[in-house]
């Protein structure tokens, strides 16, 4: 297994300085991680550091809330990939899939899909520290009749982060064809490992070196 290509090697902190995300650059080209996470503003920066390398520019939009319209969410994404981005990774709209207003929750993932699409990999941040396990599959159920690439656990700004029983049900419902990202509080090997166990394809997390150095002792 290589564990390094799971990492997107993450800065979202507001107070996330532009040294401090190239340093974030240098480590993911050192490790090869999978990709940089960053907020939209840090776009241009990051793929211009990550330039000639297999390491992706992952960006967020509609962070940490999902409360954005969906006009709003496809413009974000437009304009992350114009600067560079080749991941997005977007919040639903939570309130709406609370209400139940499932063709809402719906139009708004395809409103980035349809820009995403061909260019960009789409992962979905469903928040489920924030959601009953009903509505955990409903929201994965959705995702996969618009045909996303991902489905991820949460924003890490919420309640709670990943937990393995939601990587598990996310799996479960999606099937092997799509790819689930478990992020927030991850923060050791062993963690890392569980979510990996219980199917994650990808991890968010921002403790990717120290997880990487842990990961040399349990070889």
């Amino acid at each position: 297994m290589n564990l390094a290509k799971y990492f997107d090697h993450t800065i979202l902190k507001p107070e996330a300085t532009e040294e401090a995300v190239k340093r974030l650059c240098s480590e993911a080209k050192q490790y090869s991680f999978a990709s940089v996470c960053v907020n939209p503003f840090y776009a241009k920066t990051v793929s211009e550091e990550l330039k000639g390398t297999e390491v992706k520019t992952c960006v967020v939009i509609g962070f940490p809330l999902g409360a954005n319209i969906k006009e709003v969410k496809a413009f974000e994404a437009k304009k992350a990939m114009e600067d560079g981005a080749q991941e997005v990774d977007m919040v639903i709209n939570i309130g709406a899939l609370k209400d139940k207003k499932y063709d809402v929750v719906k139009e708004d993932i395809a409103a980035v899909f349809n820009e995403t699409k061909g260019k960009a990999l789409l992962k979905v941040i469903i928040e489920t520290c924030l959601l009953t396990d009903e509505e955990k599959v409903k929201v994965c159920t959705i995702c996969k009749e618009v045909g996303v690439e991902y489905v991820k656990t949460s924003t890490g700004f919420s309640t709670s982060g990943a937990k393995v029983e939601d990587v598990k049900l996310m799996r479960e419902t999606v099937g092997e064809e799509m790819g689930v990202k478990a992020s927030g509080g991850i923060r050791d090997y062993k963690t890392a490992a569980a979510m990996i166990g219980a199917g994650a394809s990808r991890i968010g997390v921002s403790a990717s070196v120290s997880i990487m150095e842990e990961s040399k002792n349990n070889l």
